[in-house]
């Protein structure tokens, strides 16, 4: 799977968590959703029960739901601030430039962002730090 269908595998399955607990929408969306087949298909049953709000707040909750700032280089606006981010879904590591600010009236949530994912590898390293501090002396004082 590519990067792109790995968040919307993602997105479809909070959503179908969400149909699949209310009672009042008469749907069943059952996954899982690992082929670009299954996903389409999934994504065009929602539309065509008019379900697009929940695509569109699975969508806005998994874009903000990084787990870490990779300090990778990202694209940039003179509009919005942006990050480089990066989340793990099963053994895969999906990146994308997570995009905000704007002021007032700026909507960065409105930027495409998921046609832009990549896969990040990550390599996990033990870092040695050193932490200097002056211990105080008799007579330091002014």
């Amino acid at each position: 799977m590519t990067p792109e269908q790995i968040l919307k595998a993602a997105i479809l399955e909070q959503v179908s968590q969400r149909i699949n607990d209310d009672e009042d929408i008469e749907l069943s969306l059952e996954g899982p959703f690992d082929t670009q087949e299954k996903i389409d298909a999934a994504f065009e049953l929602i539309e065509n029960h008019y379900l697009d709000d929940e695509v569109s707040e699975a969508e806005f909750e998994l874009r903000g739901s990084y787990t870490h700032e990779t300090g990778i280089k990202c694209d940039y606006s003179r509009h919005y601030e942006s990050k480089a981010v990066a989340r793990q879904f099963g053994d895969k590591w999906v990146g994308w430039t997570y995009w905000y600010g704007g002021g007032k009236h700026g909507e960065p949530e409105s930027v495409e962002w998921m046609e832009h994912a990549y896969f990040v590898e990550v390599k996990e390293e033990t870092q040695v730090v050193l932490v200097f501090s002056k211990p105080e002396q008799e007579g330091d004082g002014l």
